[in-house]
């Protein structure tokens, strides 16, 4: 079991070996930590001060100022606190403090929960539903996330529970929403007794992970081996930016990491994090079309 928390620390992990700075970390010295509108942040080490953006859990804070002599930064008045759309939060003591962080965690979040609303068609989320067959009715309304049906089938009376596949059926994803409440109906022309049980399985987008203890498994519906398909992603999306980064440096700075980073480096890992990316995104998707193949259907 993988959590949001344990994939953002893993790509983070991962990244650092490509960047040539490394980021300084320090920690929340406040007894008492911080209060969402502390505006005074005392750390461990003051050779770590500095102004700009610092990090603390999943909150970016935007630093003005700062005293050596107490190890105290001082936010910014108004937007400091819950800086570039994030939220503030408490922080408790002892709580990593990480300075100018090169790849922030709202933003590695941001690049995971993008690559999962991106994998569809080529991997999906797989769920189930049920209805009552009524001998009057044809057509049923399915729920709002149907992308396609794998497989119908209906339950048979008698002490066997068996459940018999449906042959003659037809999806239609443009439904009349303010007829059925919903775009995905399920027309079935077969013979199914009154009353009985219908279970449709069907695809759908995965679910994108919010919160730090979200189970990737659990909350997306992917099979957890797709986790590292999204972790190589995430991270060529994140790589990308790496040589942008370090245009403001002056011209003898850009020359002696030249001579240990070329000034492509970020776009030469990104297309090889990709190539790696788009070998595992097959993979998994030639898993799932087998372990679940085209169930041959009639329409009429």
């Amino acid at each position: 079991m993988s959590t949001l928390n344990d994939m953002v620390d893993e790509i983070k992990s991962n990244l650092q070996g490509y960047t040539l700075r490394q980021d300084r970390i320090s920690y929340v010295a406040n007894a008492a930590g911080l209060t969402t509108t502390s505006t005074a942040i005392t750390i461990g080490s003051a050779s770590n001060l500095a102004k700009g953006i610092i990090e603390i859990d999943d909150e970016l804070i935007f630093i003005d100022s700062f005293d050596k002599a107490t190890s105290t930064l001082n936010v910014i008045p108004g937007f400091g606190r819950g800086y570039q759309g994030t939220s503030p939060a408490p922080h408790t003591v002892n709580a990593q403090v990480t300075l100018a962080p090169t790849f922030p965690r709202v933003t590695i979040k941001k690049a995971i929960n993008d690559t999962i609303n991106a994998l569809y068609p080529n991997l999906w989320a797989i769920s189930s539903y049920t209805f009552t067959f009524n001998a009057s009715v044809t057509t049923y309304a399915l729920p709002d996330d149907v992308e396609d049906v794998l497989y119908i089938s209906w339950q048979t009376t008698g002490s066997s529970q068996e459940w018999l596949p449906l042959r003659r059926w037809r999806l239609d994803n443009f439904a009349n929403s303010a007829t059925f409440n919903t775009n995905a109906t399920l027309n079935i022309y077969d013979n199914v007794q009154p009353g009985r049980t219908v279970q449709v399985y069907y695809t759908t987008t995965a679910n994108t992970l919010d919160a730090n203890t979200d189970d990737f498994a659990d909350v997306t519906g992917l099979p957890q081996s797709c986790q590292d398909v999204v972790t190589l992603g995430a991270s060529y999306k994140l790589l990308s930016f790496l040589d942008a980064g370090r245009i403001n440096l002056t011209s003898a700075e850009a020359d002696n990491a030249d001579s240990k980073t070329p000034s492509t480096a970020g776009v030469s890992a990104s297309r090889y994090i990709f190539a790696l990316y788009q070998q595992r995104l097959n993979e998994e998707a030639l898993k799932l079309k087998d372990k679940y193949p085209i169930r041959i259907h009639y329409l009429k």
